[in-house]
């Protein structure tokens, strides 16, 4: 009996549905960056430190503001609580992010993840 029961929870054992948007996933963590574009006249980027947050572990941020917690499916990172709730950024690589404006569409804000070579 034990070994049917085994047999029969292999059997209907499938694969793991995905979850929309695409595959759940976690950011780098650090601090990611965020600037505006320049232009030809000055800066490459105009620093927007306000919007500055940090990716502390696994699905969890935090700002000067307080922390919060972050969904990544696919390339699409939701801020799901905290002071950014309700905030998208698409993912462009992987310390690169662009900020979603509420239609979806992208917005000019970029935020880079910061290195050891690329400190502000």
């Amino acid at each position: 009996m034990k070994r049917a029961l085994a047999a029969l929870s292999i059997a209907f054992a499938g694969p793991a549905m995905a979850a929309p948007g695409g595959p759940i996933g976690i950011l780098v963590p650090g601090t990611y960056a965020c600037e505006l574009p320049g232009d030809a006249t000055g800066p490459v980027g105009i620093r927007a430190p306000e919007h500055d947050f940090t990716i502390t572990n696994a699905s969890s941020y935090s700002t000067a503001k307080g922390a919060g917690t972050y969904l990544l499916t696919g390339d699409k990172v939701q801020m799901t609580s905290g002071p950014q709730k309700g905030l998208s950024y698409r993912r462009q690589s992987g310390g690169f992010l662009r900020r979603l404006n509420a239609d979806g569409s992208d917005s000019t804000l970029r935020c880079i993840l910061g290195v050891a070579n690329n400190q502000r």
